[in-house]
């Protein structure tokens, strides 16, 4: 089967997701080609007639898949146009064009129940993150926090509280200098407001044995999933699909304080109560206690894992 991926590519996010989904379904034994647009309205625009040209030459494709974003004037290019939203980033432009697409492929359950309500044909296929274990690092006991470019993971309200505790382990916490506000500082906060090479990104992910993730809205959450995966104790806000991913049973759950409505989804919000009372529960774990939540969480992203390789191939199949 011949498969049309296409997606931004921004350099971060999309374009890591843009090329896995690739590679997912060039490993399933498609023919896949992988589109991203990029922020010049130009190249974008030769890069559709690049397109075009190739429908005139050899026809349509027969199969294209919408990561994230709905580029309208690429539907009439395949027989078959699939879209994976991530439900938060979803303009109210683009359902006006959820007809023209036959299937919707969702990370989530929680994603799910959105696109469906809007009356779509819903098939739910996960999603997967890299995997970031190296067990050749020690752990400390000691917390972090992967901020990065975005401003709904929760950082600002995790900072202020980790000020009102000194009594408290390190929180290291790795943010983009265009969203940081650094604030005053604390003995006990490393905020590395810096962009890292993944091989060091990867090292402080492995020697931390407690992620903190209070995010706000996740299309999937790769913080999350990155997190589990390494086997750590993660601390996530206890809202979908976060809670979906984190679950009681290999995590734990920060109490949501209020929610406000954006577009499609609730954004669902953490206060200082909320993460002190996880952190506590967190400092209380004995050391059987962590290995077995860490366990558990590298169990699901293993099994996630495999189970998504399989469904998306399958979901792409009409």
């Amino acid at each position: 089967m011949t498969v049309r991926v296409i997606s931004r590519d921004n350099g971060v996010g999309l374009s890591r997701d843009l090329h896995l989904i690739a590679q997912v379904l060039r490993d399933g034994g498609d023919d896949v080609q992988a589109v991203g647009f990029g922020g010049s309205q130009l190249v974008n625009r030769l890069r559709e007639g690049s397109l075009w040209a190739a429908r005139g030459l050899r026809g349509r494709v027969q199969t294209q898949l919408f990561v994230e974003r709905v580029y309208q004037r690429c539907l009439p290019l395949a027989r078959h146009n699939l879209l994976m939203p991530n439900p938060e980033w979803f303009l109210p432009k683009w359902q006006a064009w959820l007809p023209r697409f036959e299937r919707v492929l969702c990370k989530t359950r929680h994603a799910e129940g959105i696109f469906a309500a809007l009356g779509c044909r819903t098939v739910f296929t996960g999603f997967t993150s890299q995997d970031r274990l190296d067990a050749s690092i020690a752990r400390e006991d000691a917390f972090f926090h992967l901020a990065g470019r975005s401003s709904a993971k929760g950082t600002q309200v995790l900072l202020e509280t980790w000020r009102q505790h000194p009594e408290w382990p390190r929180l290291t916490v790795l943010q983009h200098p265009k969203v940081a506000r650094p604030g005053p500082p604390a003995h006990n906060i490393d905020h590395r407001i810096d962009y890292l090479d993944d091989a060091t990104l990867r090292r402080l992910q492995n020697a931390h044995r407690f992620h903190l993730c209070p995010s706000e809205a996740e299309g999937f959450g790769h913080h999350l999933v990155e997190a589990l995966g390494i086997g750590a104790v993660v601390l996530a806000t206890d809202a979908a699909p976060m809670n979906e991913l984190v679950t009681p049973d290999r995590g734990l759950l920060i109490r949501v304080a209020r929610t406000r409505r954006e577009g499609l989804v609730e954004h669902a919000l953490v206060d200082r109560y909320g993460i002190e009372q996880a952190v506590e529960q967190a400092l209380a774990l004995d050391a059987a206690q962590c290995a077995q939540l860490g366990a558990r969480a590298r169990a699901f992203f293993l099994d996630n894992d495999r189970a998504f390789r399989q469904r998306l191939p399958d979901a792409c199949r009409l």
